[in-house]
């Protein structure tokens, strides 16, 4: 039997046809949830910090951790699983990732008319007409970016991306699926040695693709009997070198016969390709109204294989605390609007694994010792030798890493 793959666009009645595609052929459906949640059991990331990957905002420290790439890894090797299994309708962001040499996958694209669109949002949420459209543009960004990711493409309703564009809006729910089935039941999408040889190239190519990302490594990965092809697509200083590296990765995959490695279009852009450590921290906000001095400041820690993030202010900060997660926050005292005492009183309360460093030139005895019972990891004084605070901010890290691996 054939797999169904459904993208589709918000209120275009999608969860009816689905319905009644399960009702009619007797299909598993799969959702994104589901695929996100087969991912944290074979990665150990939590689906949360998956699911952003649907996202069109990478946290802003994802330069630095590749969270979205490891993220999309796990996801690959997670529908690659799934195939093995058959008679699935797979519905969402996830079944894009299939690669189209798969041919007993029908891609199906559900889409109508905004006007329609509106008037079923207007309905279905009770919001005037200018909120829905606002809300369907804010969720056809995060479609049209994941398209881009995958594909390349602008349009996500890109007809030559999928097999069939069905508009919801022009036939009723048994229409549709009648037509999904038809076209599903036939003979050019039913299953065949050569397309689950091809699954099973997309769960090898998955494997070298985590076993790589594991080692901090971000390149294209295929396969096919065997043979797998690495793509660089960033400008490496010592190319021989990375390619010895990301062949000695790969080769230890069970089922890999030869690596070849290739560089893709983007090898010649600016961006210098840079291998993660993930033993460094490399998730740190840092937060101070003198600009120049912070700016500064995550250069040099960058130099020393440290990746920050900056915030100028206490709100700003606890807006990228509370949506993106630093390990470790270093954070000034003095500083217009909410003061540094208490974005640290918050930040404790409500985020307490986050270590928080106290970076200040104006602080006293008395404010180290309230610092210190909020919370604080450590109080430094500016001006800060870098290699202290070097020190220190590695010293939080390992208190993070150490409590991350009792649980």
């Amino acid at each position: 039997m054939s797999v169904i793959t459904i993208f589709s666009g918000t209120f275009c009645n999608t969860e009816a046809v689905m319905k009644a595609l399960v009702s009619d052929t007797g299909r598993k459906l799969m959702t994104d949830r589901d695929i996100v949640e087969r991912a944290a059991l074979l990665s150990g990331i939590a689906g949360s910090k998956i699911e952003r990957v649907f996202s069109p905002r990478a946290s802003v420290f994802n330069k630095f951790t590749h969270e979205k790439e490891r993220s999309i890894a796990y996801l690959r090797l997670a529908m690659a699983k799934t195939l093995s299994e058959d008679n699935l309708v797979i519905s969402g962001f996830s079944g894009q990732l299939i690669p189209r040499e798969i041919h007993h996958v029908l891609h199906v694209c559900l889409i109508a008319e905004l006007k329609f669109r509106v008037q079923r949002a207007i309905k279905a949420l009770n919001v005037s007409e200018s909120e829905a459209v606002k809300l369907i543009a804010g969720q056809e960004e995060a479609r049209a970016a994941w398209i881009k990711a995958l594909w390349g493409k602008a349009d996500p309703w890109d007809a030559k991306l999928y097999d069939m564009v069905l508009p919801t809006d022009k036939k009723d729910v048994n229409a549709l699926s009648a037509t999904i089935v038809e076209h599903a039941d036939s003979s050019v999408v039913r299953t065949s040695a050569r397309s689950m040889k091809a699954v099973d190239d997309f769960m090898l190519a998955a494997q070298v693709e985590v076993e790589l990302v594991h080692e901090g490594h971000q390149v294209g990965v295929s396969s096919k009997n065997g043979v797998v092809a690495l793509t660089i697509n960033k400008h490496v200083l010592m190319l021989n070198r990375l390619e010895s590296d990301l062949k000695t990765i790969a080769s230890k995959v069970p089922g890999v016969q030869k690596v070849e490695t290739r560089v893709g279009p983007g090898f010649h852009q600016a961006d210098i390709y840079r291998k993660q450590d993930f033993n460094m921290p490399s998730k740190i906000l840092l937060v101070d109204d003198e600009r120049e001095f912070v700016q500064t400041l995550s250069e040099r820690l960058l130099m020393r294989e440290m990746g920050s993030a900056i915030a100028y202010d206490g709100e700003s900060a606890l807006e990228v605390a509370r949506e993106d997660e630093p390990d470790v926050m270093i954070l000034d005292l003095k500083m217009p609007g909410i003061d540094g005492m208490e974005v640290l009183r918050r930040v404790k309360a409500t985020q307490p694994q986050i270590e928080v460093i106290i970076l200040t030139g104006h602080g006293s005895e008395a404010d180290k010792e309230t610092c210190m019972k909020l919370g604080a990891f450590a109080y430094l004084q500016k001006p800060v030798d870098v290699e202290e605070l070097s020190a220190t901010i590695k010293l939080a890290n390992e208190k993070i890493q150490r409590s991350r691996a009792s649980r």
